[in-house]
Parts: structure tokens; sequence; C-alpha cells
């Protein structure tokens, strides 16, 4: 008998096995199947969708970008001019306070120089696109600030203008300065009292929060 027969047969067919298996392994795999013509057009279409979608919001935003440095060159250029309009504004209000100031015995050819400097400053200012703000309106907290208030009457309701202390002006669309105003305002509540509208409670709150304002100003002066 030789060594090969004493070998058991079992063993010969797990020999066999593990070089089936090696022998498997060491095999290349086959390579995937080639794209269609079909298959490669749609990638290429997909691919040229996503890039013409990212053009399109790159130009938005640029669209855009442009739009906002336009509105905002337009603006500083319609507003240039308004840093001198508030400083000839400056000197107009010097020339009322000399005129009001001039005592009544002296009033004449003074008065008259001054009244024509006044004229041809104003005129200057209209044609930058200075105007003054109305005062013979209901109260604005927007345009015209309340320096102090007195109780309403029939004769002057609640929010009424009663007198100007110092005109107010605007640039074109742009307060340059309130009008500083006495207002009247309506008396508070008391017990015997009804109570308020929300429309009297929401007018009350303008001319406090104005009032208040107009002393927080005084004092930073």
């Amino acid at each position: 008998m030789s060594v090969a027969d004493d070998q058991p047969e079992g063993e010969d067919e797990v020999l066999d096995i593990e070089i089936a298996e090696e022998a498997s392994t060491t095999e290349e795999e086959p390579e995937p199947p080639e794209p269609t013509v079909e298959e490669l057009l749609e990638t290429a279409q997909k691919r040229a969708d996503s890039a013409e979608k990212e053009i399109g919001y790159r130009d938005a935003e640029i669209q855009n970008v442009r739009k906002r440095m336009a509105a905002e060159r337009a603006e500083a250029v319609q507003y240039a001019s308004i840093g001198l309009a508030r400083r000839m504004l400056s000197v107009l209000n010097d020339v009322d306070r000399a005129l009001s100031a001039l005592p009544e015995d002296e009033e004449g050819t003074m008065a008259e120089g001054l009244q024509l400097m006044r004229n041809r400053l104003w005129q200057e200012l209209s044609a930058a696109g200075v105007s003054e703000i109305a005062t013979d309106v209901e109260f604005d907290p927007n345009l015209h600030e309340a320096i102090t208030t007195i109780p309403a009457s029939e004769e002057a309701p609640a929010k009424t203008i009663v007198s100007v202390l110092e005109a107010g002006y605007r640039y074109k669309e742009r307060i340059i300065k309130a009008a500083r105003v006495v207002v009247a305002a309506a008396p508070p509540a008391s017990a015997a009292s009804p109570p308020k509208t929300s429309q009297e409670t929401a007018d009350t709150d303008d001319l406090d929060n104005s009032f208040h304002q107009a002393e927080d100003g005084d004092s930073e002066e």
C-alpha cells in the first residue's frame, strides 16, 4: 500500500475545494457593461440642466446686486446736497432769530436787509428741494415734535397744533428737522370720567412720546 493510498478520501475532497476557491478568487471580475448611447445622453442632459439652473441662480444674484447698487447710487446722488441744506437752514434760523430780536424802534433798514437775506436764502433752499413742514394739520409725531401741551377744548380738540415754536423742514422725502409745536391734548382720565377709546389712548401716547423726545433732545443740547 502506498502513502497516497493511506490518505483518507475526505481530505482529498477538502483539498480540491480549497484549490477551486483560490482559483475563483484569482479570476478577474467581469467589467460592467458599457453605457448605451441613450444613457450617456441622459446623463449629459441632467448635467446640462443642473448647470443651467446654477447659471440662472448666479445671474439672478448678479442682477439683484446691480439693482441694489444702482438704487444706492441714485439715492446718494438725490440726497448729496442734504448736508448743505442743513447748513443753509441753520443760517436761515439765525436770520429769523435776528429778525425777532430787533427792537421795534430799530425796525427799518436793518429789518429790510435781514428780510431780503431770508427771502434769498429760502429761494435757494426751495430750488434745491427743501420745503417747510405743514403745521395747519393734525399733530403727526413723524413730522412734529410736541414741546408742550395744553388742555384740549372745543376750539382746539386733541391733537390740534395750537402754535409753532420752530418751523420744521424736509429735504425732498427726508425729514431734516421736525417742527417744534404746542399741541392740545385730552386731559388725563379721572375716576369719574368714562374710559378712553383705543384711538384716544393712541393719540395721547403719541403726544407723550413726542414730548419726552423733545425733553431728551433739550437735555442733550
